[in-house]
């Protein structure tokens, strides 16, 4: 199926551009949320008359992005949660923790920010931490796991 990003999409294209993608991937995830239209000629005009406008969103919210990673860059945030002697939690710290913690301290992140690569936190300790804010926008921060007393 032919579309037209309506965003930046990773891994597939940039505002503006007509790509080809399997069909259930355009019906079930990028038209329902509103990262593509189908590239019919009628949709084409129409997005040549709003990318001015498009544009001018995209690049808004790039700013908005670029401003909080600055100043969320080097924080860091301590989590309790109960342990036991040799180290390991009972229970793991997942992005979720790590979105609460940020907020708690004024800083708006939502969970989907929060990147783990390699799973949630299941011991005490002092990890590194990448918060994807927009495709080209990130924050590393220190995220210390701390036990409870």
């Amino acid at each position: 199926m032919q579309i037209i990003l309506m965003d930046k999409v990773v891994n597939l294209g940039n505002l503006g551009d007509v790509v080809k993608v399997k069909d259930g991937y355009a019906r079930n995830f990028l038209i329902p949320t509103g990262r593509a239209r189908r590239a019919t000629q009628a949709n084409m005009e129409a997005f040549a008359a709003q990318k001015a406008e498009l544009e001018r969103v995209a690049a808004e919210k790039l700013a908005d992005a670029q401003r909080r990673a600055e100043k969320l860059e080097g924080t860091s945030v301590t989590i309790r949660q109960k342990a036991g002697v040799d180290g390991r939690l009972f229970g793991s710290i997942t992005n979720a923790d790590i979105a609460d913690a940020l907020k708690a301290q004024g800083h708006d992140v939502a969970k989907a920010d929060v990147r783990l690569p390699d799973g949630p936190f299941k011991a005490i300790g002092e990890y590194p931490v990448v918060l994807g804010l927009h495709h080209d926008a990130v924050a590393n921060i220190t995220v210390m796991v701390a036990g409870e007393q």
